[in-house]
């Protein structure tokens, strides 16, 4: 005979999302139960359309007693639980699963992420009903299932819950995390055991207090050690050094992490990651080989931590290094796998960009590689060329004969150089900070005084900012310039742009007045922008100059050596890196310096670097005989 199943819901303001889970689920169970905590919306109006059993329930901060006041209902064999904003995939067979007459299932859970990030981790979410099975905590509720009056059998269930929670609009909107803390408090005071301090850290960990998560986390380990979610609590300290700048703790705390759970492929992507960050890229790199050779495998697992996302950083690395040609290759793997993951979209652009392609050719590639099959697809690639000002922009609206708002199409037209016709939209456009310095970069082109007094006034600059920014655009002569962050952030904006769309004349005069001034700080981001673009030999003009003022500037002397390493001047290259180990002898100068020796084949000064970092660097692995993959 058929199992029958039962939904059971608590619910509260759920309008927005109830229709899409209850839709999910309708075909799949026998009945549906929700317990609503007090909805001042249509949300029960919604709950009526499938159901008839709504009821209310007066909310006292104990998710637990509400979900099992919503269990007290169920009539059914089994019992289904889902949140309102999750729902089930289409071909999600219920009935098959509790077939196999288990006391209790474990699903996967995946997060739905913004940006194309996904999180899947492991709950029972559907279980037998009888009256022993009871939920346990106020917050982050979970089942009973370790009476040890009761031996219960188990297995995990051949379907997926989406979860769409954690998407950081959603977030903003339910003020979960606000919400979240003081029951989480309270729990932890009435039973600190080690699942209530994790939840406790995860709570402060999503507010950006990582001080505190830490400190709850580190309560929490000692009682935590033979748990499931270990790994994951590892992770989280992990990286919470990591944003608090303590590199190194955090790795030490992942050096025997990856060796005690070799099959969780977070921990070793977290590994990568602050190796990365650390600049130890060489390290780094083999984590995140490491992580492709595992696969996403693990209780706990970030979505692409062992394909896409590992592809992903390795791009960013090979960036960083201004190894274009290898970040080129990576980014296209993050595509090829996951064409709907934002960070991966925006950054081959910028790849690209900076590799100077001909368009011609990046649009032969992106049809080739990208392949629009869907309007979401389509959505998702306009939005990232918009944002990064991509000079196909354009071609793609005409292509897929697409309407949009005027300020798109004026932008699109701009980076298609059709200058005029643009200045036609922006007379339609109320103009907003996101669209002012466009508006800028079409003046300067045009020479059009009254287009830039027209933007300017939306610039969040003060007066004697404005004055400078209109000097410096149109040919101003000005030997103090004294910039604040963010004038220089737009200057360099301008340059970016000018440099894509090709008119070097503008960008010379521009370039001309930061080099004549005095200010250094400038000097060297601009000869970073140009480094960026490929055009080394300027910058080695510009920052030399720079170099004879501060010739003890870290930043200076290791880009320097990094330009001269990239154009082939080889002895320069090891001048400048020599000079950085004496100012700033940590790893990532080491790193530099072998790097050197292995280009220019000196196998002697590659044993001696190498020796080094071995004895000042544990950390690095590398260098120890032996490869983590």
């Amino acid at each position: 005979m058929n199992k029958t199943i039962s939904l059971c819901m608590i619910v509260k303001n759920e309008e927005k999302v109830l229709d899409r889970c209850l839709s999910s689920v309708k075909n799949k169970v026998d009945e549906i139960i929700i317990i609503d905590t007090g909805s001042t919306d249509s949300t029960m109006e919604i709950a009526r359309e499938y159901t008839e059993k709504v009821y209310s329930y007066q909310w006292g901060d104990d998710f637990a007693a509400a979900r099992n006041h919503s269990l007290e209902y169920a009539e059914s064999d089994y019992i289904l639980v889902l949140d309102a904003d999750e729902y089930l995939e289409s071909d999600a067979d219920l009935k098959k699963v509790v077939e196999s007459g288990k006391d209790y299932y474990l699903t996967r859970i995946r997060n739905l992420l913004s940006f194309g990030w996904a999180h899947t981790h492991t709950a029972i979410r559907l279980f037998v009903n009888k009256p022993q099975l009871k939920y346990k905590n106020r917050l982050h509720e979970h089942l009973d299932t370790m009476n040890e009056n009761y031996e219960y059998s188990t297995e995990m269930a051949e379907f997926v819950i989406l979860h769409t929670g954690y998407m950081n609009e959603t977030v903003a909107e339910k003020d979960k995390l606000s919400r979240n803390l003081p029951i989480m408090l309270k729990e932890v005071a009435e039973n600190p055991n080690g699942y209530n301090l994790f939840n406790t850290g995860n709570v402060y960990y999503s507010l950006g207090n990582y001080k505190k998560a830490i400190e709850f986390y580190q309560r929490s380990y000692p009682l935590s050690k033979d748990k499931s979610y270990t790994p994951e609590l590892l992770t989280k300290i992990a990286t919470c050094l990591s944003y608090l700048g303590s590199y190194e703790e955090g790795l030490r705390v992942l050096e025997d992490a990856v060796e005690i759970f070799p099959n969780t492929v977070d921990l070793r992507y977290a590994q990568g990651k602050i190796y990365f960050e650390a600049g130890y890229f060489k390290d780094a790199e083999l984590a995140f080989r490491k992580c492709l050779i595992m696969g996403d495998k693990g209780i706990t697992v970030t979505e692409g931590a062992g394909g896409y996302g590992a592809h992903y950083y390795l791009s960013l690395l090979y960036y960083k290094k201004g190894e274009m040609a290898k970040s080129y290759d990576e980014i296209i793997q993050v595509i090829q796998h996951k064409k709907l993951f934002v960070p991966g979209l925006n950054h081959y652009f910028d790849v690209i960009l900076k590799s100077n392609i001909p368009f011609n050719d990046v649009k032969f590639n992106i049809n080739d590689i990208y392949n629009v099959s869907n309007v979401e697809e389509l959505r998702w690639l306009m939005e990232s060329m918009y944002s990064l000002r991509h000079p196909l922009l354009n071609e793609y609206l005409i292509t897929y004969n697409l309407t949009v708002e005027d300020k798109i199409k004026a932008v699109a037209l701009l980076f298609d150089k059709k200058y005029e016709e643009s200045k036609q939209y922006w007379g339609k456009v109320p103009l907003d900070q996101e669209n002012a310095l466009d508006v800028v970069l079409l003046a300067i082109i045009l020479q059009d005084e009254g287009l830039y007094n027209s933007a300017q006034t939306v610039l969040n600059l003060s007066v004697n900012e404005r004055k400078m920014f209109k000097s410096i655009l149109f040919g101003g002569n000005l030997t103090k310039l004294s910039m604040t962050t963010n004038l220089e952030e737009m200057i360099l904006k301008v340059i970016s742009h000018l440099i894509v769309l090709q008119e070097f004349e503008i960008f010379e005069s521009i370039s001309l007045v930061l080099i004549t001034s005095d200010s250094d700080g400038i000097k060297q981001k601009l000869g970073e922008v140009l480094t960026s673009y490929g055009f080394h030999e300027v910058a080695i003009d510009i920052l030399v100059k720079c170099f004879e003022k501060k010739p003890n500037s870290s930043s200076l002397v290791s880009l320097l050596g990094d330009i001269c390493l990239k154009s082939g001047y080889l002895q320069d290259a090891q001048l400048f890196y020599n000079k950085l180990l004496e100012i700033k002898p940590d790893y990532s100068s080491y790193e530099r310096c072998y790097d050197l020796y292995e280009v220019s084949e000196n196998v002697q000064g590659m044993r001696v670097i190498k020796e080094e970092i071995k004895r000042k660097y544990p950390l690095a692995t590398w260098v120890k005989g032996f490869s983590m993959v």
